[in-house]
């Protein structure tokens, strides 16, 4: 992957960047995730928050209560409504990793609430599975 990466809103309203690389590269598979995106499960990516800075733009923040139970504040667009990342918690930010402008190198490897996971769905040999939310 090249540094720095950047990404977008849907409406290109909000951009950041990112100045290196993921410590984690997710799938949630939690029922809010799957209705928020309205697809099977959401991916992101977790970096330390002083790796994140946007660069355009002013997103709403949106709080929601999900299924671990530990209040969430995502950001999103204003206009678009896309999901950009969530609040950092302990030095680390989420970023919804579909809003990379390149997608390309992404490949999961932690896969979280699968016990809401769409019979489908299966994962790859050796990636970490948690039918709930992690501890750490």
């Amino acid at each position: 992957m090249k540094l720095p990466q950047t990404g977008r809103c849907q409406c290109g309203k909000i951009r950041y960047e990112i100045t290196e690389e993921p410590q984690l590269v997710y799938t949630c598979h939690c029922t809010d995730c799957q209705r928020i995106t309205g697809s099977a499960f959401s991916l992101g990516i977790t970096l330390p928050e002083a790796a994140f800075r946007l660069t355009a733009g002013e997103p709403r923040a949106l709080q929601r209560m999900p299924d671990s139970g530990r209040p969430n504040t995502r950001f999103v667009c204003p206009d678009c409504a896309s999901w950009a990342y969530s609040l950092p918690r302990g030095g680390v930010i989420r970023v919804r990793a579909g809003t990379l402008d390149d997608t390309s190198w992404l490949r999961p490897t932690r896969h979280i609430w699968t016990r809401s996971k769409q019979p489908w769905v299966t994962f790859a040999e050796g990636d970490e599975t948690f039918e709930g939310q992690p501890s750490e």
